[in-house]
């Protein structure tokens, strides 16, 4: 008996991992849960027999929430064509989940190696959103969590060396969106150049800071009233946003950190009603990303006032 609960102690104990990795592969927390819970009933609609036979329940549990992932991932294209407005991943605190990873060995080069933080940014979970279930999955458990691929081919159904090549296209493309990343010190500059122009109502010099091809997308989601299509063009994001703040001049917009550098929180009586992140190119804002679904901001209106 001491024997079974040490074993189930330890499986329940995998839950936080098994999230964190769910959530890089899904894009969402809700989508997440669903697979970690999933993956349990798995393991308990098995005979106490079978359970003790697995020589690494950690292990299994793994490449069982992996699986399901992938199957999720099958059918998310269908799903996202019929969401209510642009599908955005899902923003998360700083930190959320990285401590759950561990010391990972170092079987990917440093340089590729995505950071814990990055791998759950926005701007790279919309990347990862452009590969085929295959390639996500193996990028992530490779490149993120450090899997070896004779363990992902048994996930994913092919060869070690198939998904060896699948995490290599899956890197080309988060190198190419790497590369046109600024560093941190000079987006945050532009995000606060962007909020000062913000601030004070400044048309002008809202749209200098802007890039001329600037797109704003907002998820809400069909819950809560956000843009239905992306907001094309420096002048027209600019009017967009000097327009909500005369709409709703009850809400505080205050800088944030974000996995995708500085940010920004709006506030409405007590609570985070959108998240704010932004892509930086040339010294200008390139994309701005707010995310209204208030099924998304669940983690923010959790953390301690």
């Amino acid at each position: 008996m001491s024997g079974n609960a040490e074993i189930d102690g330890e499986v329940l104990g995998e839950r936080r991992h098994l999230l964190s990795l769910a959530f890089r592969m899904l894009g969402t927390i809700a989508e997440a849960e669903d697979a970690v819970q999933e993956t349990y009933a798995r393991w308990y609609r098995m005979s106490p027999a079978e359970r003790d036979a697995i020589e690494s329940p950690v292990g299994w549990l793994t490449r069982v929430a992996s699986r399901v992932c992938l199957d999720v991932l099958g059918s998310a294209r269908a799903r996202r064509e019929r969401y209510v407005g642009p599908w955005l991943p899902e923003p998360v605190p700083p930190g959320t989940f990285t401590e759950s990873l561990g010391t990972a060995s170092a079987v990917v080069d440093p340089l590729d190696r995505v950071s814990l933080d990055e791998s759950v940014s926005t701007a790279l979970l919309i990347v990862l959103e452009t590969m085929t279930p295959a390639e996500r999955v193996a990028f992530v458990l490779h490149d993120v969590f450090a899997m070896p691929f004779d363990e992902i081919a048994e996930v994913v159904g092919r060869s070690p060396a198939a998904c060896r090549q699948l995490a290599a296209t899956a890197r080309r493309r988060v190198s190419d969106h790497r590369r046109q990343q600024v560093p941190r010190a000079e987006h945050d500059r532009v995000v606060r150049a962007f909020a000062a122009a913000t601030q004070r109502g400044d048309l002008a010099g809202l749209v200098a800071v802007l890039d001329p091809d600037a797109v704003l997308r907002a998820d809400g989601g069909g819950v809560v009233s956000a843009a239905r299509n992306p907001v094309l063009g420096a002048e027209r994001v600019a009017r967009f946003l000097l327009g909500l703040g005369e709409k709703f001049p009850q809400i505080e917009v205050l800088p944030q950190d974000t996995p995708d550098g500085l940010g920004f929180v709006m506030w409405d009586e007590g609570r985070i009603v959108a998240v704010v992140t932004a892509a930086v190119a040339g010294g200008r804002i390139a994309e701005l990303r707010m995310m209204r679904n208030p099924e998304k901001l669940t983690l923010w209106n959790e953390l301690p006032a």
